[in-house]
């Protein structure tokens, strides 16, 4: 058995940072992600006037409730796609004028249903190029609140923006969803808000957010789930055994239901409270058909694994995998047929039929995820590298690293 310590998760730090800076008082937020998501979001909001002090292990923020600090600020969203949808949302509810921009991967990526959302609670909000994507800017003067529909089938963060404002609103928020994608992304935000104090009624598909303060707190940052998804897929495909620390059946992040997809296809799990288990079979992985609207971001992680298995690996219900940072279908399709592999793709779906895979270059499209993921096939394969290695710093700058001592305490 080898222990693997994966950093803190990316979706809890960036929740963090905005619930710690929309609360009253003084936050710690422990174990904090480090990467260039994570940092440009405090550095987002040390551009509107928190106070953020980064040491290593804990970031402290100083709570503002009232909003930015300054009248104008300039911050630039880099790739990240919660400091893009998040922030815009906590400078709507303050005072002033506030400009966001973005990488050109960002500004491909939409905005759309987010801010028709804030435009329909009256705040001003104009584009500078296409609508729905960035450079935007904000003239702020607070957002009165009110009922909404959203529409949120194309990310879960659009919902998450709104969620989180809601308590600094005037009136509090009331927001019907249509459609929904990625919900265990949600069930974070919700579990989050509970944690600074505010709680979240839901009727059906209505979630009811009260005009209430946040209370600052000491907030422990579990290890990210998406990022444990290479670690234990390289255990599943290789027939060794990784144990995750921290991460188990009471985390709070969906992605760990990727250890169940593992126990599908015939490896052997372990679930704890504060730890996950995989060990890979000694007679190979099977094949599978798998909804993983839910855990979507593992798709690339099961795609990079499947020729391994015994029969066709499809997943299934995956459209939004297509307006992430690329088109991770796509993206999976063309690795995969450049390796020798027979794949096929629909809108939604995609199917990789069993196979030797052979040495290529695979083509990142500056994707973390694809990087990481077939970092895993390389397991096995001799002669796959990466166009773009460095990618990985979006959320694990230490990927590499981490995976090389891997092996070699594998003796791969």
């Amino acid at each position: 058995m080898t222990l693997v310590e994966i950093p803190g998760s990316k979706s809890v730090t960036a929740r963090g940072l905005f619930l710690a800076a929309a609360a009253h008082g003084t936050t710690v937020l422990g174990r904090p992600l480090h990467s260039d998501d994570t940092e440009g979001f405090a550095e987002g909001l040390v551009k509107l006037d928190y106070r953020v002090d980064r040491q290593p292990g804990a970031w402290t923020i100083e709570g503002r409730p009232a909003g930015p600090g300054v009248a104008e600020a300039d911050v630039f969203c880099r790739d990240g796609a919660t400091t893009a949808r998040f922030l815009p949302a906590l400078a709507a509810a303050g005072t002033g004028t506030f400009r966001f921009d973005a990488s050109d991967q960002m500004r491909r990526r939409p905005l759309g249903p987010l801010t028709d959302a804030l435009q329909e609670l009256g705040v001003d909000l104009t584009f500078e190029g296409e609508p729905g994507h960035h450079p935007l800017t904000v003239r702020a003067n607070g957002i009165k609140g009110g009922e909404l529909t959203l529409d949120a089938g194309l990310s879960s963060q659009f919902l998450t923006a709104l969620l989180l404002v809601g308590p600094l609103t005037a009136e509090g928020l009331r927001i019907t969803v249509t459609d929904l994608v990625s919900v265990p992304y949600v069930e974070i935000t919700l579990e989050m808000m509970r944690r600074f104090g505010v709680d979240v009624r839901r009727e059906g598909r209505t979630f009811v957010v009260p005009a209430q303060p946040y209370r600052a707190c000491e907030y422990p940052v579990e290890p990210d789930a998406s990022t444990a998804s290479y670690f234990l897929a390289a255990a599943a495909v290789t027939g060794r055994t990784v144990t995750i620390p921290g991460l188990g059946s009471d985390a709070l992040q969906g992605d760990v239901r990727f250890a169940d997809v593992l126990e599908q296809m015939g490896a052997h799990v372990e679930l704890t409270p504060d730890s996950v288990t995989v060990a890979g079979p000694s007679g190979g992985l099977r094949g599978i058909t798998v909804n993983m609207r839910d855990i979507s971001d593992t798709v690339p992680t099961l795609a990079a694994i499947a020729p391994f298995a015994s029969g066709p690996v499809r997943i299934e219900d995956v459209y939004n995998t297509r307006i992430k940072e690329c088109d991770r279908l796509d993206a999976c399709e063309e690795n995969l047929r450049a390796m020798g592999i027979d794949v096929e793709t629909g809108r939604d779906w995609i199917e990789i039929r069993p196979g030797r895979p052979s040495g290529t270059l695979v083509k990142c499209r500056r994707d973390h995820r694809i990087a990481m993921a077939f970092s895993i096939t390389g397991l096995l394969t001799e002669g796959v590298t990466l166009d773009d290695p460095e990618c990985v710093k979006k959320t694990f700058p230490g990927f590499h690293q981490a995976l090389g001592a891997l092996r070699e305490s594998w003796g791969i």
